[in-house]
C-alpha cells in the first residue's frame, strides 16, 4: 500500500465524521466540508493505487 492510499482512505473517514456530524447537528458548512474532505480522500486513495500498480510494473 502506498501512503497516499493510507492517507487517503484516512481523509474518507475524518470526512465521513464530518459529513455525519454536520447533518446531526444542521451544520451544513461542516457537512459540505466532510463531503468535500470524502471526494479528496477517495482521489488521494486512487492516486497512491495507480503509483502501486506502476511500481510494480517497472520491478517486471
Amino acid at each position: 500500500m502506498h501512503k497516499d492510499e493510507a492517507k487517503g482512505v484516512g481523509k474518507q473517514v475524518k470526512g465521513a465524521l464530518k459529513d455525519a456530524a454536520g447533518g446531526l447537528t444542521g451544520n451544513e458548512r461542516l457537512q459540505a466540508e466532510g463531503k468535500a474532505d470524502k471526494a479528496t480522500g477517495k482521489v488521494q486513495q486512487k492516486v497512491g493505487e495507480v503509483k502501486d500498480k506502476a511500481r510494480d510494473a517497472l520491478k517486471h
